[in-house]
């Protein structure tokens, strides 16, 4: 046999191709893959969608309001706005009608000749009972939020109720009643067409249409228009605990307002959820998010609604709403009627009338004692949001929890499974992806907390962009995108060159091929630290209950499914190809419905409140508020865009945002320090106080010598030259001159003694006298107070002298012996009332046993330099000083009244401890 020559094996195995790594196929197509990475204008039309998206959102959410209806096309049973306006605009024209006010008195007249006028018109099976209840002397002794330490006492306040039953059923209905209630007073300031004039009006409509739908409920109605709200919820409190009606209330609605107009949503809602459940299934446009809620009870929001008393003295679960639409206008003259948009009547009344309708029908209104049983045994609070205005997601905390805990369980399975296969080197590049998110929201918030910062410094104003919210996209927005790129761009620095290292034991590919698998791999585990953001916040919302945590569901499953399903891969030798833009498009789509529209809403309500954030002018740091802004826009931004920019760092857009950043900063200084645009004008006003204040503190026992002088304040900060100088009466400002008004200081304002004698007398000023002092084994003191003619002041009660107290007026108890809270060392009595009220107090004070005097005569230096008493008495009248400022305050400020702010004509008192 002949042998095969040797050189034909050669030739043959010369022809067979070499083995191949796994991944070695993949390379083949990276250079390609690589030079069709994103371009710059890719990422112009990319931004430019999801800029549009974000608006659209909002608009459909916030702003997409219906048609207003007349009476014709509403019919007997329906909502006209064009009918409501008319309301409105009738208790406008009183102008503001505070408390003792005869402007009020005229309201109260108004309200109480139309729904007498609703009572004769009513459905011939209904019946309709009219009673204008005048409330005697009380006290409200709420202690969470605000009104810890302070005792709110009223006296002679009026409210018109109205209670609508079925006539054929009326025992029935009568026990159990649904109460629909707002306030008709406004503050001193404003005429209030917002608050609350709008929810009054919305109020008389809707009683008007349920007096012809009423004969087949089941349920009465109670509607029930309060005066004393804006002196800290009296008006509620008094009916609550003294009108018989308010025993049969099952269920509790409360119309504010914090602006003027726009949608009305629920922004407290529960403890039950029965209300918002069914309220969520009969609106026609449901608006309303759980994250409000958890707002306004953390604290954030400074403020408090009459649904605190009805949830807290009364037990009872229901809603809250709230038109919030130019917040900045709130308790300001620019709370008119010109500002309320149309259809933000007719949206709230649809709402309302539709939910009264199902609800007064229906045979299962819980009990307030069923409610509290419920809830201890298993019912708990919603969570609760809309989506578009057009629908809402109504669901329970347990189902919350469970859903969550499933999607914490799941993603932590996943991780679990992706780091064992990965290795070590997924774990390290797992940590190092996490950095990079902590990098992007420390160079964000430092970015454009150092914008906030410089703006107070270089600006005429601390806050320029109150008058033009949208300033702050490029006074702040701008700096905290640019930070939040660079803080991740460094971090993908720091992963790509741990990367580097990896693929570097990679023989098989090339220097060049191993620089651009570790681009790409950098690329999506940036994208994938996103998902251990909102896992973290989810877990840690989860764990402390937290409503709002469905945000963190929205923004961790619908980007992490679009990454599963597009991206992923279960093949660890697959090398890695450049993010698609449909798994950002796809994963980005749900959460920017669910929230996108929420985000800038919250923002424009921050700016707003940057009109009354000193609570004590001059207290705080002008550029806080700007802090408080710029680290919430640079949170959502960070929270929002980590998914976005990752895919930034391989494209040609690091350039064009770097420049469109700066220049839109740029842009909105140089606005800004032109003067082009002012930070407040005639619709967006300051909030400032003019007071004439008289202080005869510190003159116990001797002659009367008060010292008169005008104050000139502002809850906005910033400086009041630029005021001072238009008014010209004299005035003086700066730190000098610290004024206890007893409820808050003013550490920074304007005063003149110029011309301050005349407009009142040394008989308007209150007297606080000692009638006994009895020193035994106990200490008690009693002291008599006369206000004069004053029906609204604040008393300060020194906590580290005094133990506890009575007080008294016309010889009846209003404030008993016990559970008294202090903040600061000090117990406040608001007392606020109508012209009826008592002026003459007698006060019992029990003194702590530390205090006592000893027989080692202790030093009482320092705590005599804090006055055992301190009385303030506010009086609605104007002296001519005071007049003369007012006469010439430019038009782009407005006086601001709150509870605790003094009227035009403020006298000051003080009891000295050693007396």
């Amino acid at each position: 046999m002949r042998k095969r020559p040797e050189t034909s094996r050669s030739s043959n195995s010369q022809q067979r191709p070499p083995k191949q790594p796994p991944y070695a196929n993949s390379t083949t197509n990276l250079s390609s893959s690589m030079k069709s990475i994103r371009s710059g204008s890719v990422w112009i039309i990319l931004s430019a969608v999801i800029i549009y998206s974000c608006y659209s959102v909002h608009y459909y959410q916030f702003e997409n309001l219906p048609s207003p209806l007349t009476a014709e096309q509403a019919g007997k049973r329906g909502f006209s706005e064009i009918q409501a306006i008319k309301h409105v605009k009738a208790l406008t024209d009183f102008g503001p009608h505070p408390v003792g006010s005869e402007s009020l008195d005229l309201a109260l007249q108004y309200v109480l000749a139309e729904v007498e006028n609703i009572k004769k018109n009513a459905y011939y099976e209904v019946d309709v009972e009219v009673d204008f209840f005048h409330a005697k002397t009380g006290a409200n002794r709420l202690t969470s939020g605000l009104f810890r330490g302070k005792t709110l006492v009223y006296a002679d306040l009026k409210h018109v109720v109205l209670r609508i039953l079925p006539k054929f059923t009326p025992n029935q209905a009568a026990d159990n009643t649904i109460l629909v209630s707002s306030h008709i007073d406004t503050v001193f300031s404003t005429g209030g067409a917002g608050d609350c004039s709008s929810c009054v009006a919305v109020m008389l409509e809707l009683a008007r249409g349920i007096s012809q739908w009423a004969h087949g409920f089941k349920n009465g109605v109670i509607f029930l228009f309060n005066t004393g709200e804006e002196e800290g919820l009296s008006g509620a409190h008094s009916f609550i605990t003294q009108h018989p009606w308010s025993k049969t209330i099952r269920l509790a609605v409360d119309l504010e307002a914090m602006g003027v107009g726009g949608k009305s949503g629920i922004f407290q809602a529960g403890p039950h959820p029965w209300a918002i459940e069914n309220f969520a299934s009969a609106a026609k446009y449901p608006s309303g998010n759980i994250i409000a809620q958890d707002l306004f009870s953390s604290g954030v929001i400074k403020s408090a609604t009459d649904f605190q008393v009805y949830k807290e003295v009364a037990g009872l679960s229901g809603l809250d709403f709230a038109f919030t639409d130019n917040g900045a206008v709130y308790h300001t003259k620019n709370d008119k009627l010109d500002l309320l948009k149309s259809g933000s009547l007719q949206h709230l009344g649809e709402n309302m009338l539709a939910f009264l309708l199902r609800i007064a029908s229906s045979p299962h209104l819980p009990k307030s004692k069923d409610m509290d049983k419920e809830l201890k045994t298993g019912h708990d609070s919603a969570i609760f949001f809309d989506i578009l205005g057009t629908y809402m997601i109504v669901y329970s905390q347990r189902f919350a929890s469970m859903l969550h805990n499933s999607v914490i369980l799941q993603s932590l399975l996943i991780w679990a499974a992706s780091l064992f296969m990965g290795g070590s080197s997924a774990t390290i590049s797992l940590g190092l992806s996490c950095l990079s998110a902590i990098l992007m929201l420390l160079f964000s918030i430092s970015f454009s907390a150092f914008a906030a910062f410089i703006v107070p410094q270089i600006s005429p104003s601390p806050v320029p962009y109150v008058a033009n919210p949208l300033l702050v996209l490029g006074l702040f927005a701008a700096p905290a995108l640019l930070g939040a790129l660079t803080g991740q761009h460094l971090g993908y620095l720091i992963l790509k060159k741990y990367l580097l290292i990896v693929y570097s034991k990679k023989k098989q590919l090339s220097s060049v091929v191993i620089a651009d698998l570790v681009k790409l791999e950098a690329e999506r585990w940036l994208y994938k630290a996103g998902f251990v953001q909102w896992l973290v916040l989810l877990i840690i919302g989860n764990y402390y209950k937290i409503g709002s945590s469905y945000l963190a569901v929205f923004w961790l499953v619908p980007p992490a499914f679009a990454y599963g399903l597009l991206e992923a891969t279960l093949t660890p030798a697959r090398l890695p190809k450049p993010l698609k833009l449909a798994t950002l498009l796809m994963g980005l789509a749900v959460p920017i419905l669910i929230s996108s529209g929420t985000f800038i809403r919250f923002a424009g309500t921050i700016i707003g409140m940057a009109v009354r954030f000193d609570r004590n002018p001059g207290g705080t740091p002008e550029w806080l508020w700007n802090i408080v802004i710029s680290t919430f826009i640079a949170v959502c931004i960070c929270l929002t865009f980590i998914y976005v920019l990752s895919y930034v760092h391989l494209s040609g857009a690091k350039r064009s945002i770097i420049l469109a950043t700066s220049i839109l900063f740029g842009l909105s200084l140089i606005l800004v320090l032109s003067g082009f645009i002012q930070p407040f004008t005639e619709d967006t006003a300051r909030a400032v106080n003019v007071v004439h204040v008289v202080d005869a503190s510190g003159r116990y026992g001797e002659k009367q010598d008060p010292l008169s002088y005008i104050s000139l304040f502002s809850n906005t900060p910033g400086k009041l030259e630029k005021e001072v100088e238009q008014i010209k009466e004299g005035f003086t400002c700066g730190k000098d001159k610290v004024v206890d008004f007893v409820a808050f200081s003013v550490n920074y304002g304007c005063w003149t003694h110029d011309d301050t004698e005349s407009g009142w007398s040394e008989s308007d000023i209150p007297t606080l006298h000692v009638d006994s002092d009895t020193k035994g084994e106990e200490r008690i003191t009693q002291v008599s107070i006369d206000t004069k003619f004053s029906t609204r002041w604040s008393l300060a009660i020194n906590t580290k002298e005094i133990e506890d107290f009575i007080l008294k007026g016309n010889s009846e108890e209003l404030i008993p012996y016990g559970n008294k809270t202090s903040v600061d060392g000090w117990h406040h009595i608001q007392f606020s009332g109508g012209n009826d009220s008592p002026r003459k107090f007698e006060l019992t004070l029990f003194w702590s046993v530390k205090s006592m005097p000893s027989a080692d005569n202790v030093d009482r230096t320092i705590q005599d330099q804090r006055p055992l008493l301190k009385l303030r008495t506010d009086v609605d009248r104007l002296t001519p000083k005071a007049e003369r400022v007012l006469a010439k305050l430019p038009t782009w400020c407005s006086l601001f009244g709150k509870s605790t702010s003094p009227l035009t004509l403020a006298f000051l008192s003080s009891l000295p401890v050693n007396f």
